[in-house]
C-alpha cells in the first residue's frame, strides 16, 4: 500500500471519528435538553399537586378541635380532642387517662368525664358532658372519591390529606407512621368518620370499635366532595370577560361576563334584581368562578370572587353546604367537541400552554389528537370577543363544535330564545332564524352557515369560522332539568321558576381534520350599538367582506315584518333623546311626547269626529226609538243622519290604524332592547326599565300575580279608565243612554281591564310608555273640548 492509500485511508477515518463525535455530542445536547425538558414538566406538576393537595387539606382552624384542661383553671392542658356534639373524641396519650379534664366554655371551664376507656395507647377515647345525647356522624361514601382528613394528636397537631376511593385509600402526597383521627367535610362542618390505622393504612370506622358504638352512630350522609378532584378549572380573563376552561374537553364551563358596577367599568352589563337575589338568598351560587380554579399569577385559587359578574352559560347548582346539587355535563360546555362517541366530550385534556391572554389544551383520543387553543389578542379585537384555533389530526368524521348554552334571561315577562345563522346565497349573505326544536333534534345539511347565534333575548354568543367548514349545522333542546336555569334559586321553596319551564338550546357546527380550524367567538350582549361597532372593526373592504353581526338580533313577533323598520326609526329617535337627557326613562318619555306631537292631527280628528257622534246620539236614539220594529230601515235613517251630519263613524278608527304600525313597533322595541336592560327610573320601585316595577314583594306567590305587586300597570289601567270616561259623554239619566253609548261604556271599561291584565309583567319601559301615551291623550282630549267651548261661547 503507498503513501496516497495510507493518508486516504487516515483523513477517512479522522472524518467518521470527527462525524461520530459531531453527532454523538449533538446527541447528548438533545438527549440533555431533553432531559431537562422532561424534569421541568415533572417539577411543574409536582408543585401543582402539591398546591392542590394544599388547598384540599384542611386548616386547624376549620377543625372541631378542641383543648382539654387536667385543672378548672385551664392552666394545664393536657391536650386535643374534637367536638363531635357534647363528645370529645381523642387518642390515649397515656395507660391511665384522667377520669376528668375541663375544657373552655362561655363564662369559665366545664368538667367533662371519660366515658369510654381505652384498651392500648393511641386508641380512641370519647369525654362527654353530662346527660350527653349519642352523636350521629357520618360514613364514607363508596360511590365517589372523598378527601379525608388525617389529624395526628401525637405531640404537635399535624393535619395530613387522605383520599379514599371505594375501598381503596392512599396518601397522594405525605406519609402518616402514626394513628390518627379520620375526618370528612359534612353539611355541619368536618365530622369524624373512623381512625386511621398506619400499619393497616386504611380507615378503620367506628363500628370496629365496640366501645364507641353506643356514643357515636354512623348514618350515611352525604359528604361534601370537591369536584375538583378531577376536573381542573383555567381562568383567562380581561375587562370584558371571565373564560373559566375546564380540563374537561379543554372546553368553557363558564363565561362570566363583569357587571357595570362604576363608571369606569368597560362592561355595558348592568346589575339587575335576579343577580341581587341570587347573591341574597344563594350566595353560594354567587361566585365567580363557581369552582376552584388557577391563574397564571395566582396559582390556585380556592374560592372565586362573590358576586360582580353575570354567568353567560347555565352553570352547576350547589346547594347550602358548597356540594353539587346538579352538574353541567361535559357535552353542554361552550366550544367542546362532541360526537357519536360520548367519551369524546369528556376526554381530559392536559394544559401544554398557559400564558397572560392564551391558553392551549392537548388530548389524544385513538388515533385522534386535539390541540385547542384558546387566546384573546390585544390588537384589533373587538369587546367581549376571542378567538379559538383548533387542530384536529386524524379523523374528525361526526365532531362537531358545540355553542355552549346560553341561561335564562326573562324579556318582557317571557323566555324568548333566539337561534339565527348567516348564509351566503350569491353574493348576498342573509340571516335565517332557526325554530326552536322540541321533539328531536334540528339537522340540516344543505347549507354552510357563515356563523351561527345563540341568544337568550339579551345576550349570547356567535361563532363565527374564520375557515371554511363541513356543510351543515345541528339545533338540539335539552330539558330545563337537565341543565336548570339558575331562575330556580330565586324563593326555590315556593317554585316560582321551576327549571322544568325553562329548556335549553344548543347549536352544533360540523368540523374538519387534518388543517387549523379557527374561529372568533363573540360573547356578550346583544347590544345593536356593539354589534354594529364590531361589524365596523372586521370589515374588509378589499375583500367585500363584513361579519353582519347586528343582523344576529332582530325584532322578533308575528308582525315585526311590520314593525321592525318603525321599532329602527323610533329606537334612532329614542337614542336622541338619550343623548340630551342621559335617562332612558325620560328619552321614553320624550319619545312618546313626540309621536303624540307627530299624531296630533290624526288625533284631533279622532276626536272630532267623536265629539260629533256624541252630539248627534240622541237624534240617533230617536231614529232607533221610530223605527224600532224595522232594524232595516232604522240602519238606513241613521246612516241618512250621518251623512247629513258630515258624519263618518268609521273616521275615528282610520287614526288608530295608522298609529298601529307605530304602537306595534314600539311595544317590540321597548320589550326587547338591551340598552333598557337593568336601566333604572326611581331606584326602590323601577329598577329595571326592561323588566316589570317592583313595588313591594310578599311570600306565598299568589296565581298570576306571583309575590310581586306591579304598579305602574294598574296606573295604566287608572289612565285608560279616565280617557273612556272623558272621551264619552254618557248623559246621567239612564233613559237617555243609547245602545251604542252602552256598549262604548262597557268596552271603555272592559278595555281598562284588559291592558291592565295583559300588561302586568310586561317591561316597565313599557307601561311608562302607554300610560304617559294615555295620559297625553287625555290632556289633547281636554284642549279640545275646552277650545270647543270657547269657540262656541265666541259664536254665540
Amino acid at each position: 500500500m503507498d503513501k496516497r492509500s495510507l493518508l486516504f485511508i487516515a483523513c477517512l477515518s479522522a472524518a467518521f471519528f470527527g462525524v461520530q463525535a459531531w453527532f454523538g455530542s449533538s446527541r447528548g445536547e438533545e438527549k440533555k435538553a431533553y432531559e431537562q425538558t422532561v424534569q421541568e414538566g415533572r417539577t411543574a406538576r409536582e408543585k401543582e399537586l402539591e398546591a392542590e393537595v394544599a388547598f384540599r387539606t384542611a386548616t386547624a382552624e376549620q377543625l372541631p378541635l378542641v383543648t382539654m384542661f387536667s385543672d378548672p383553671k385551664g392552666q394545664t392542658s393536657a391536650g386535643m380532642g374534637v367536638a363531635v356534639g357534647d363528645h370529645y373524641l381523642t387518642l390515649a396519650w397515656a395507660e391511665n387517662l384522667p377520669a376528668k379534664l375541663y375544657i373552655a366554655v362561655e363564662g369559665g371551664f366545664e368538667s367533662i368525664t371519660l366515658a369510654c376507656v381505652a384498651e392500648h395507647l393511641a386508641d380512641p377515647v370519647i369525654y362527654s358532658r353530662k346527660a350527653a345525647k349519642t352523636a350521629e356522624i357520618p360514613s364514607i361514601p363508596q360511590d365517589r372519591p372523598t378527601d379525608i382528613q388525617l389529624l395526628s394528636l401525637s405531640g404537635e397537631t399535624r393535619i395530613v390529606l387522605g383520599e379514599q376511593r371505594g375501598k381503596e385509600f392512599s396518601l397522594p402526597f405525605h406519609f402518616m407512621a402514626e394513628p390518627a383521627i379520620a375526618l370528612i367535610q359534612s353539611k355541619g362542618g368536618f365530622l369524624p368518620v373512623g381512625i386511621y390505622d398506619p400499619r393497616a393504612k386504611r380507615v378503620k370506622a367506628f363500628a370496629d370499635f365496640q366501645k364507641l358504638s353506643a356514643l357515636m352512630q354512623q348514618a350515611q350522609t352525604t359528604p361534601l366532595s370537591p369536584s375538583t378532584n378531577d376536573e381542573k378549572f383555567y381562568v383567562l380573563e380581561n375587562e370584558y370577560q371571565q373564560l373559566v376552561f375546564s380540563s374537561r374537553g379543554g372546553a368553557l364551563a363558564e363565561i362570566n361576563l363583569p357587571l357595570q358596577l362604576s363608571k369606569d367599568s368597560k362592561s355595558i352589563v348592568k346589575e339587575i334584581d335576579i343577580d341581587r337575589d341570587i347573591l341574597a338568598q344563594s350566595p353560594q351560587n354567587a361566585h365567580f368562578p363557581l369552582h376552584p380554579y388557577y391563574t397564571l399569577q395566582g396559582g390556585l385559587n380556592k374560592e372565586g370572587a362573590l358576586g360582580g359578574y353575570y354567568p353567560l352559560l347555565r352553570r352547576a347548582i350547589l346547594n347550602s353546604d358548597g356540594s353539587e346539587k346538579s352538574g353541567v355535563p361535559p357535552e353542554y360546555y361552550g366550544l367542546n367537541i362532541v360526537g357519536e362517541d360520548p367519551e369524546i366530550a369528556s376526554l381530559n385534556y392536559k394544559v401544554t400552554r398557559f400564558e397572560q391572554n392564551l391558553i392551549q389544551f392537548e388530548a389524544a383520543s385513538g388515533q385522534r389528537r386535539i390541540v385547542k387553543t384558546f387566546s384573546i389578542p390585544e390588537e384589533k379585537n373587538g369587546p367581549y370577543c376571542f378567538l379559538l384555533d383548533l387542530q384536529i389530526d386524524g379523523d374528525s368524521r361526526g365532531l362537531w363544535l358545540t355553542s355552549g348554552v346560553p341561561d335564562v334571561e326573562l324579556v318582557g315577562g317571557s323566555y324568548s330564545p333566539l337561534l339565527r345563522y348567516q348564509v351566503a346565497r350569491g353574493n348576498v349573505s342573509d340571516v335565517e332564524t332557526i325554530d326552536l326544536p322540541s321533539k328531536g333534534p334540528t339537522h340540516i345539511t344543505t347549507l354552510r352557515p357563515n356563523w351561527i347565534s345563540n341568544c337568550n333575548g339579551f345576550l349570547g354568543l356567535i361563532v363565527d369560522p374564520l375557515s371554511e367548514l363541513g356543510q351543515g349545522y345541528k339545533a338540539v333542546q335539552i330539558s330545563g332539568t337537565t341543565l336548570p336555569t339558575r331562575l330556580s334559586l330565586i324563593d326555590s321553596g315556593h317554585q316560582l321558576y321551576p327549571a322544568a319551564n325553562y329548556s335549553a338550546y344548543a347549536t352544533y357546527l360540523p368540523l374538519k381534520s387534518g388543517i387549523n380550524l379557527p374561529f372568533r367567538i363573540f360573547a356578550g350582549p346583544f347590544d345593536d350599538g356593539l354589534l354594529k361597532e364590531l361589524d365596523a372593526l372586521y370589515e374588509d373592504p378589499l375583500k367585500n367582506y363584513n361579519p353582519d353581526y347586528a343582523a344576529a338580533q332582530s325584532i322578533q313577533g308575528w308582525f315585526s315584518f311590520i314593525s321592525e323598520p318603525f321599532a329602527k326609526f323610533l329606537f334612532l329617535l329614542m337614542q336622541l333623546f338619550y343623548a340630551v337627557s342621559r335617562s332612558w326613562a325620560v328619552s321614553i318619555i320624550l319619545l312618546t311626547i313626540a309621536l303624540r306631537a307627530m299624531m296630533y292631527p290624526l288625533n284631533a280628528w279622532s276626536i272630532r269626529s267623536s265629539t260629533k257622534m256624541q252630539e248627534i246620539a240622541p237624534k240617533v236614539k230617536a231614529v232607533q226609538e221610530r223605527y224600532k220594529k224595522d232594524p232595516r230601515k232604522a240602519q238606513m235613517e241613521v246612516m241618512s243622519l250621518y251623512k247629513q251630519s258630515g258624519v263618518n263613524p268609521f273616521t275615528g278608527c282610520l287614526p288608530m290604524l295608522l298609529q298601529m304600525p307605530f304602537l306595534i313597533g314600539m311595544f317590540y322595541l321597548l320589550k326587547s332592547s338591551f340598552p333598557l336592560r337593568g336601566a333604572p327610573f326611581i331606584p326602590g320601585w323601577i329598577d329595571d326599565l326592561a323588566a316589570p316595577d317592583i313595588l313591594f314583594t310578599w311570600g306565598q306567590p299568589i296565581w298570576f300575580i306571583g309575590n310581586e305587586l306591579h304598579l305602574l300597570p294598574i296606573l295604566m289601567g287608572v289612565s285608560m279608565y279616565l280617557q273612556q270616561r272623558l272621551t264619552s259623554k254618557i248623559p246621567k239619566d239612564p233613559s237617555q243612554i243609547t245602545d251604542t253609548q252602552k256598549q262604548q261604556k262597557m268596552m271603555g271599561n272592559m278595555m281598562s281591564v284588559l291592558f291592565t291584565v295583559m300588561f302586568y309583567n310586561f317591561p316597565s319601559g313599557l307601561n311608562i310608555y302607554f300610560m304617559f301615551s294615555t295620559l297625553l291623550g287625555v290632556l289633547q282630549q281636554w284642549w279640545m273640548t275646552r277650545k270647543n267651548k270657547l269657540l262656541s261661547v265666541v259664536k254665540s
